[in-house]
Protein backbone atom coordinates (compact mmCIF):
# COMPACT_ATOMS: atom_id res chain seq x y z
CA UNK A 1 0.00 0.00 0.00
CA UNK A 2 2.74 2.49 0.85
CA UNK A 3 4.60 1.75 -2.47
CA UNK A 4 1.71 2.58 -4.15
CA UNK A 5 0.68 5.40 -2.07
CA UNK A 6 4.65 6.49 -2.97
CA UNK A 7 4.16 5.75 -6.76
CA UNK A 8 0.46 7.92 -6.58
CA UNK A 9 3.00 10.95 -5.50
CA UNK A 10 5.13 10.26 -7.81
CA UNK A 11 2.74 10.62 -10.61
CA UNK A 12 1.15 13.64 -9.29
CA UNK A 13 4.37 15.37 -8.94
CA UNK A 14 4.83 14.94 -12.33
CA UNK A 15 1.56 16.29 -13.40
CA UNK A 16 2.16 19.84 -11.26
CA UNK A 17 5.52 20.20 -12.87
CA UNK A 18 3.94 18.87 -16.37
CA UNK A 19 1.06 22.30 -15.94
CA UNK A 20 4.36 24.56 -15.76
CA UNK A 21 5.89 24.04 -18.98
CA UNK A 22 4.41 24.29 -22.39
CA UNK A 23 2.02 21.36 -24.05
CA UNK A 24 4.70 20.90 -27.08
CA UNK A 25 7.35 20.16 -24.22
CA UNK A 26 4.90 18.02 -22.59
CA UNK A 27 4.07 15.86 -25.81
CA UNK A 28 7.95 15.99 -26.43
CA UNK A 29 9.22 14.45 -23.37
CA UNK A 30 6.46 11.86 -23.35
CA UNK A 31 7.93 10.60 -26.57
CA UNK A 32 11.34 10.47 -25.81
CA UNK A 33 11.57 9.77 -22.57
CA UNK A 34 9.70 6.65 -20.26
CA UNK A 35 11.10 6.98 -17.39
CA UNK A 36 9.48 8.72 -14.70
CA UNK A 37 12.90 10.39 -12.71
CA UNK A 38 14.10 11.48 -16.12
CA UNK A 39 10.73 12.83 -17.28
CA UNK A 40 11.13 14.92 -13.52
CA UNK A 41 14.47 15.89 -14.47
CA UNK A 42 13.48 17.71 -18.42
CA UNK A 43 10.29 19.09 -16.73
CA UNK A 44 12.14 20.80 -14.10
CA UNK A 45 15.09 21.67 -15.88
CA UNK A 46 12.74 22.84 -18.91
CA UNK A 47 10.41 25.52 -16.28
CA UNK A 48 13.56 27.15 -13.94
CA UNK A 49 16.29 27.68 -16.95
CA UNK A 50 13.23 28.26 -19.86
CA UNK A 51 14.37 25.83 -22.36
CA UNK A 52 12.63 26.58 -25.78
CA UNK A 53 11.27 22.84 -27.40
CA UNK A 54 14.40 22.93 -29.68
CA UNK A 55 17.26 23.10 -26.45
CA UNK A 56 14.93 20.60 -24.68
CA UNK A 57 14.99 18.35 -28.22
CA UNK A 58 19.16 18.86 -28.04
CA UNK A 59 19.23 18.26 -24.14
CA UNK A 60 17.16 14.88 -24.59
CA UNK A 61 19.51 14.13 -27.80
CA UNK A 62 22.93 14.83 -25.45
CA UNK A 63 21.41 12.53 -22.86
CA UNK A 64 21.84 15.27 -20.37
CA UNK A 65 20.31 13.89 -17.66
CA UNK A 66 22.73 11.07 -17.48
CA UNK A 67 25.66 13.65 -17.39
CA UNK A 68 24.10 15.84 -15.29
CA UNK A 69 23.48 12.49 -12.85
CA UNK A 70 27.09 11.62 -13.32
CA UNK A 71 28.86 14.63 -12.07
CA UNK A 72 29.02 15.67 -8.46
CA UNK A 73 28.20 19.73 -7.95
CA UNK A 74 31.91 20.93 -5.83
CA UNK A 75 31.70 23.89 -4.75
CA UNK A 76 32.62 25.54 -1.24
CA UNK A 77 29.25 27.96 -0.90
CA UNK A 78 28.00 26.63 1.92
CA UNK A 79 31.31 27.66 3.69
CA UNK A 80 31.92 30.94 2.11
CA UNK A 81 28.41 32.08 1.83
CA UNK A 82 25.56 32.50 4.28
CA UNK A 83 23.31 29.99 4.18
CA UNK A 84 19.77 30.80 2.32
CA UNK A 85 22.82 32.44 -0.40
CA UNK A 86 24.38 29.20 -0.71
CA UNK A 87 21.42 27.07 -0.96
CA UNK A 88 20.55 28.96 -3.83
CA UNK A 89 24.13 29.67 -5.55
CA UNK A 90 24.37 25.93 -5.37
CA UNK A 91 20.88 25.31 -7.38
CA UNK A 92 22.37 27.84 -10.06
CA UNK A 93 25.56 25.88 -10.40
CA UNK A 94 25.39 22.85 -12.76
CA UNK A 95 27.71 19.72 -12.50
CA UNK A 96 28.34 19.91 -15.69
CA UNK A 97 27.54 21.99 -19.07
CA UNK A 98 26.87 20.46 -22.68
CA UNK A 99 28.64 22.93 -25.09
CA UNK A 100 27.69 20.68 -27.78
CA UNK A 101 26.09 23.58 -29.38
CA UNK A 102 29.07 24.84 -30.82
CA UNK A 103 30.31 21.84 -32.73
CA UNK A 104 33.84 21.50 -31.86
CA UNK A 105 35.13 18.03 -32.39
CA UNK A 106 39.03 19.06 -32.26
CA UNK A 107 41.63 20.44 -29.80
CA UNK A 108 40.94 24.23 -29.09
CA UNK A 109 42.13 27.18 -27.71
CA UNK A 110 41.14 28.61 -24.42
CA UNK A 111 40.24 32.02 -26.46
CA UNK A 112 39.04 30.25 -29.33
CA UNK A 113 36.21 28.77 -26.75
CA UNK A 114 35.33 32.26 -25.15
CA UNK A 115 34.84 33.29 -28.47
CA UNK A 116 32.57 30.54 -29.85
CA UNK A 117 30.81 31.37 -26.72
CA UNK A 118 30.71 34.49 -27.55
CA UNK A 119 29.32 33.96 -30.95
CA UNK A 120 26.77 32.15 -29.34
CA UNK A 121 26.15 33.61 -26.18
CA UNK A 122 22.37 32.89 -26.30
CA UNK A 123 22.76 29.39 -26.43
CA UNK A 124 25.10 29.78 -23.59
CA UNK A 125 22.60 31.75 -21.69
CA UNK A 126 20.28 28.81 -22.07
CA UNK A 127 22.37 26.33 -20.80
CA UNK A 128 24.06 28.02 -17.86
CA UNK A 129 20.43 28.50 -16.54
CA UNK A 130 17.60 31.34 -15.63
CA UNK A 131 18.90 34.44 -14.25
CA UNK A 132 22.51 34.61 -15.62
CA UNK A 133 22.82 38.62 -17.79
CA UNK A 134 26.11 38.85 -19.50
CA UNK A 135 27.72 41.89 -19.02
CA UNK A 136 31.66 40.88 -20.92
CA UNK A 137 34.36 39.09 -22.02
CA UNK A 138 38.22 39.95 -20.88
CA UNK A 139 36.84 42.02 -18.18
CA UNK A 140 39.49 44.02 -17.41
CA UNK A 141 40.33 44.56 -13.52
CA UNK A 142 43.35 45.99 -11.91
CA UNK A 143 45.64 46.11 -8.73
CA UNK A 144 47.79 48.99 -8.28
CA UNK A 145 49.48 48.87 -11.79
CA UNK A 146 48.88 45.77 -13.18
CA UNK A 147 46.23 44.66 -15.29
CA UNK A 148 43.85 41.19 -15.03
CA UNK A 149 41.27 40.01 -17.35
CA UNK A 150 38.16 38.15 -16.30
CA UNK A 151 37.63 35.57 -19.46
CA UNK A 152 33.54 35.87 -18.68
CA UNK A 153 31.33 38.07 -16.19
CA UNK A 154 27.40 38.09 -15.52
CA UNK A 155 25.08 38.65 -13.24
CA UNK A 156 22.76 36.97 -11.79
CA UNK A 157 19.25 38.48 -11.20
CA UNK A 158 18.01 35.98 -8.99
CA UNK A 159 21.41 35.54 -6.25
CA UNK A 160 21.88 39.68 -7.08
CA UNK A 161 25.30 39.15 -7.51
CA UNK A 162 28.32 39.00 -9.80
CA UNK A 163 29.63 35.61 -11.49
CA UNK A 164 32.91 34.94 -12.68
CA UNK A 165 33.79 32.53 -15.09
CA UNK A 166 36.75 31.17 -16.32
CA UNK A 167 37.34 28.82 -19.00
CA UNK A 168 39.91 26.06 -18.78
CA UNK A 169 40.54 23.65 -21.96
CA UNK A 170 42.85 21.41 -19.08
CA UNK A 171 42.24 19.47 -16.34
CA UNK A 172 40.98 21.00 -13.14
CA UNK A 173 44.59 22.81 -11.62
CA UNK A 174 44.57 24.09 -7.84
CA UNK A 175 46.13 26.76 -9.32
CA UNK A 176 42.94 28.02 -11.31
CA UNK A 177 41.08 28.28 -7.70
CA UNK A 178 43.61 30.53 -6.14
CA UNK A 179 43.63 32.60 -9.80
CA UNK A 180 39.49 32.81 -9.47
CA UNK A 181 40.22 33.99 -5.17
CA UNK A 182 42.07 36.98 -6.48
CA UNK A 183 39.51 37.84 -9.18
CA UNK A 184 37.02 37.77 -6.69
CA UNK A 185 38.39 39.82 -4.49
CA UNK A 186 39.04 42.56 -6.49
CA UNK A 187 35.19 42.32 -8.49
CA UNK A 188 33.83 42.48 -4.77
CA UNK A 189 36.21 45.50 -4.11
CA UNK A 190 35.97 47.21 -7.55
CA UNK A 191 32.26 46.37 -9.02
CA UNK A 192 30.27 45.10 -6.46
CA UNK A 193 27.50 47.19 -5.64
CA UNK A 194 26.77 48.12 -1.41
CA UNK A 195 23.01 45.95 -2.19
CA UNK A 196 24.91 43.25 -3.82
CA UNK A 197 25.57 39.85 -2.45
CA UNK A 198 29.40 38.75 -2.49
CA UNK A 199 30.45 37.92 -6.29
CA UNK A 200 30.77 33.89 -6.76
CA UNK A 201 33.00 32.18 -9.16
CA UNK A 202 32.95 29.38 -11.83
CA UNK A 203 35.40 27.17 -13.18
CA UNK A 204 34.69 25.68 -15.88
CA UNK A 205 37.20 22.29 -17.39
CA UNK A 206 36.85 19.34 -19.34
CA UNK A 207 37.77 17.35 -16.70
CA UNK A 208 38.29 17.37 -12.93
CA UNK A 209 39.97 15.05 -10.01
CA UNK A 210 37.10 15.25 -7.21
CA UNK A 211 39.70 14.57 -4.90
CA UNK A 212 41.98 17.79 -5.98
CA UNK A 213 38.78 20.03 -6.49
CA UNK A 214 38.22 19.54 -2.65
CA UNK A 215 41.37 19.85 -1.48
CA UNK A 216 41.40 23.44 -3.70
CA UNK A 217 38.18 24.65 -2.42
CA UNK A 218 38.68 24.16 1.16
CA UNK A 219 42.01 26.41 1.00
CA UNK A 220 40.29 29.58 -0.64
CA UNK A 221 37.70 31.74 1.59
CA UNK A 222 35.93 32.58 -1.65
CA UNK A 223 32.72 31.41 -3.30
CA UNK A 224 33.98 29.33 -6.09
CA UNK A 225 32.65 26.13 -7.84
CA UNK A 226 34.22 23.85 -10.34
CA UNK A 227 32.08 21.89 -12.87
CA UNK A 228 33.23 19.87 -16.03
CA UNK A 229 31.78 20.74 -19.44
CA UNK A 230 31.56 18.44 -22.68
CA UNK A 231 32.03 19.60 -26.03
CA UNK A 232 30.67 16.54 -28.35
CA UNK A 233 29.16 13.15 -27.48
CA UNK A 234 31.57 10.24 -27.03
CA UNK A 235 31.84 7.07 -28.55
CA UNK A 236 30.71 4.47 -26.45
CA UNK A 237 33.73 2.57 -25.07
CA UNK A 238 32.15 -0.69 -26.74
CA UNK A 239 32.29 1.19 -30.19
CA UNK A 240 35.89 2.38 -30.17
CA UNK A 241 37.98 0.41 -32.34
CA UNK A 242 35.97 -0.92 -34.12
CA UNK A 243 34.57 1.91 -36.30
CA UNK A 244 35.78 2.88 -39.35
CA UNK A 245 37.66 6.52 -38.81
CA UNK A 246 37.50 8.95 -41.37
CA UNK A 247 40.16 8.13 -43.58
CA UNK A 248 39.25 4.43 -43.31
CA UNK A 249 36.00 5.51 -44.41
CA UNK A 250 37.32 7.86 -47.28
CA UNK A 251 39.77 5.26 -48.74
CA UNK A 252 36.40 2.89 -48.94
CA UNK A 253 34.58 5.36 -50.76
CA UNK A 254 37.39 5.64 -53.17
CA UNK A 255 38.51 2.20 -53.51
CA UNK A 256 34.57 1.35 -54.19
CA UNK A 257 34.20 4.52 -56.60
CA UNK A 258 37.26 3.06 -58.81
CA UNK A 259 35.65 -0.53 -58.23
CA UNK A 260 32.66 1.07 -60.18
CA UNK A 261 34.64 3.13 -62.61
CA UNK A 262 37.28 0.21 -63.87
CA UNK A 263 33.55 -2.40 -64.36
CA UNK A 264 31.87 0.30 -66.42
CA UNK A 265 34.93 0.63 -68.86
CA UNK A 266 35.11 -3.44 -69.29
Amino acid sequence: MRQFYLEYKDKENLFELSLSVPWSHNILIIQKIKDDKQREYYLKATEEMAWSRAVLLNQIKANAYEYQKKLPKQSNYKRALPEHLSEQANEALKSGYNLDFLGIVKPIKERELENLLISQIKDFLLELGYGFCFIGNQYKITLNTKEYFVDLLFYHRILKCLVVIELKTVEFDPIFAGKMDIYLALVDEQLKQEDDNPSIGIILCPTKDKSEVEFALNIFHKPIGVAEYKLTKELPEKLKGKLPTAKELSNKIFDKDNELKNKRHN
